[in-house]
């Protein structure tokens, strides 16, 4: 605690000192949030931790992979499991766990059921024109999945006149990067904007190449004076080549190290959305809202987490027709109100083939297929989510907001194997639940309060109920556990304290939060085979901080940071493990109540420091540093990673009116560094992930 105490100390002495000379300050500029009602609200007036990247600031940073952006938000880790690859951590610990929201534009990326962890990398963020965080669960517009947080990347708008831009980028191992942006006015009713990213990298580490194709094309079109539709196409193909987990001597000595050759580990993903959002006013103080949508995704997977006790290869298609439908109106009385319903319907499949693999001093080489297929099915989901909520400025100081959301989901499951098919072959099972239809129902109340007790500052409180429902792959490729149909939604509750306050030059936002977790669905090894559970409940604590502070006119400071406490509450599981990997065998129950989560950072801090001399028209300079804390790598609190501290320069000089050079140097002290370190239960064998080496990437901008 010292540790924590010394930085919060130091965080606090400028607030201290500079925040009575400010008070009087002169407020900037609003800043302006979509997420929370799908219309754009002043962020003061909202009763949530939100975080706004605006359009420079992604332009600066200029992201070679989403966490380079998003972990300047205050209490947000987003990992690099290499490529695009990634694992999130908002009130949570670093998991795989289906907690996040991924939108394009206010829609989501994947429908409930199908979520994934590497999400981020369908959407294309180095070339959006915003990102909005909001963290914790969401307002009623959002439903299952929305518990962590939620990421809204939002596309850039047509500009008045033909522009474009065109980027190229080079850099460490091999990486290659082309953006490319066009928009253009059609004609007096319609423009357009058009975007390209093509990116290609060898990788690091040993065979981890990487290639990526994203396209974004939007349409805006003035139908009338009263009628606005915005038409958006997204496409995006990843290919990613596995990279492994390392042994502790192997990360030490030879980071660069890969265990997965060839096409082991690998994935292909593919994915297309099209949307068409319209909006008509039907008064000068009512708006309905249609977004009639279309997903096509693909993706075929090499599980890496499977090779040592379960190898295959997968492939899942689903498609998505929806419907987004609100109803929104502002009444004379200063009461903002809107309802709404979510329609969609997927229908999915799924298939997973049995593969033998080939080891070579302790590397995967190469693999067969067997010709056992271990699953073969169709998954249809409808859901159907009414939804209302409520904003009322009750004075001109007090704002109330209420809202509710109740979900529906519907699962139409046809098992497409014969049934001869065995489901068990000696100790390996792949047990298969007989066709069916499993429904589930939510009810998810949510209310806000917002005292803007100065002109400056607000403070703000929530109570919000969230939830998951099982993904389809949980429940429907059960492996050797048993009764999955059976599996509960994940239930969560949300409290939060915020403050706000704007003081001219000055920048603050600190949030306390109170977060508990239900019937978490756990995934774990169990002798040869990975199952799968509801498992008691967890709690989730902290206090999140925000400073944005212009110095003078040459230099800013941003800084961001959180502090956890994440519990198991009440927790357990059978657990058993059989010779040779348990000499005796074991067959206990395992509670892990009052334990820390298990990967789980005590503390995230990120601070940047940015200097535009005068001297030198245009020049840019940012030094940056991020930390992360200390966590235990599993339930039992065996094992800790010590965390670890990184420092990243970036720059950028316009060299014409035209012409922009800019340059990146990450992790400038070549530390070696883990972005993920964990171990099974009952395993002393702890697996760490390296991080980039020293890095350098120089661009150069073309703008027209």
């Amino acid at each position: 605690m010292t540790q924590h105490k010394t930085v919060l100390a130091l965080i606090g002495l400028p607030f201290l000192v500079l925040l009575p000379q400010t008070l009087a300050a002169e407020q900037d500029i609003e800043v302006m949030v979509v997420t929370s009602s799908r219309q754009a609200q002043a962020l003061v007036n909202l009763a949530e931790a939100v975080a706004v990247i605006d359009e420079d600031t992604i332009k600066n940073v200029s992201p070679g992979h989403p966490s380079e952006l998003l972990n300047r938000v205050s209490g947000v880790h987003v990992n690099d499991l290499g490529g695009e690859g990634h694992m999130t951590a908002i009130r949570q610990p670093i998991s795989t766990g289906g907690v996040y929201l991924f939108l394009e534009d206010g829609l989501p990326t994947r429908p409930t059921g199908f979520f994934n962890h590497n999400g981020l990398y369908e959407i294309d963020i180095p070339n959006s024109g915003r990102v909005e965080v909001t963290k914790g669960p969401g307002s009623a517009l959002y439903g299952s999945d929305a518990i962590g947080g939620i990421f809204n990347i939002l596309t850039p708008e047509p500009t008045a006149q033909f522009s474009g831009k065109a980027q190229a980028e080079l850099g460490s191992d091999g990486w290659q990067r082309g953006l490319l942006s066009l928009s253009s006015p059609l004609n007096d009713a319609h423009s357009f904007y058009w975007q390209l990213n093509s990116t290609q990298s060898d990788g690091f580490r040993e065979e981890s190449d990487y290639q990526r194709l994203s396209s974004n094309l939007r349409l805006d079109s003035e139908l009338g004076s009263h009628t606005r539709v915005k038409s958006l196409l997204s496409f995006g193909k990843v290919d990613q080549s596995g990279t492994s987990g390392l042994s502790l001597t192997d990360f030490e000595q030879n980071p660069a190290h890969n265990y997965y050759h060839g096409d082991i580990g690998a994935r292909d993903v593919q994915a297309l959305r099209l949307s068409a959002e319209l909006r008509h006013q039907l008064s000068d103080n009512s708006e309905l809202m249609l977004t009639p949508f279309f997903r096509d995704n693909r993706s075929d997977l090499m599980p890496s987490w499977m090779l040592s006790y379960d190898p295959v290869v997968q492939q899942t298609r689903f498609k998505s027709y929806g419907l987004l439908a609100q109803y929104s109106q502002h009444t004379q009385n200063s009461v903002n109100w809107s309802a709404g319903i979510d329609v969609d319907y997927t229908p999915a499949s799924f298939a997973e083939q049995q593969i033998s693999v080939t080891q070579q001093d302790g590397i995967y080489t190469d693999y067969a297929l067997t010709g056992r297929t271990n699953y073969h099915y169709d998954a249809d989901q409808t859901v159907l989510s009414p939804y209302a909520q409520l904003q009322w400025f009750a004075t001109e100081q007090l704002i109330i907001s209420l809202g509710a959301r109740y979900d529906y989901f519907s699962v139409d499951y046809t098992d497409l194997l014969d049934a001869d098919v065995p489901q068990q072959v000696g100790r390996s099972s792949w047990l298969r639940p007989p066709s069916q239809k499993l429904s589930y129902n939510q009810l998810s109340p949510k209310a806000g309060i917002v005292w803007k007790f100065a002109d400056n500052q607000q403070l703000y409180a929530n109570r919000r109920h969230a939830f998951r429902v099982p993904s389809v792959g949980q429940v429907f490729r059960p492996g050797s556990s048993n009764d999955t149909t059976a599996l509960e939604p994940v239930t969560a509750v949300n409290h939060e304290l915020g403050w706000r306050g704007q003081f001219g030059n000055i920048q603050l936002d600190a949030s306390l939060y109170d977060l508990t977790i239900k019937d978490d669905v756990v995934t774990y090894i169990d002798a040869n085979s990975r199952k799968v559970t509801n498992a008691g409940k967890t709690s989730h604590r902290g206090v999140e901080l925000m400073l944005q502070w212009a110095l003078t006119d040459e230099l800013k400071l941003q800084s961001s940071g959180t502090l956890t406490r994440q519990k198991y509450e009440d927790f357990q599981y059978l657990f058993s493990c059989f010779p040779p990997v348990c000499v005796p065998p074991v067959n206990e129950t395992r509670n892990f109540a009052s334990f820390d989560v298990g990967k789980a950072p005590k503390q995230l801090w990120q601070s940047s420091l940015s200097y535009q001399p005068r001297a030198v028209s245009g020049l840019w300079l940012e030094l940056e540093w991020q930390k992360v804390g200390r966590y235990f790598t599993d339930e039992t609190n065996t094992n800790t990673y010590n965390g670890h501290d990184l420092w990243h320069l970036r720059a950028r000089y316009p060299l014409t009116d035209n012409i922009t050079l800019a340059a990146r140097l990450m992790n400038i002290t070549d530390k070696t560094y883990s972005t993920y370190t964990s171990n099974q239960v009952g395993s002393s064998a702890v697996e760490y992930r390296p991080g980039m080496p020293r890095s350098v990437f120089v661009s150069a901008t073309v703008n027209f």
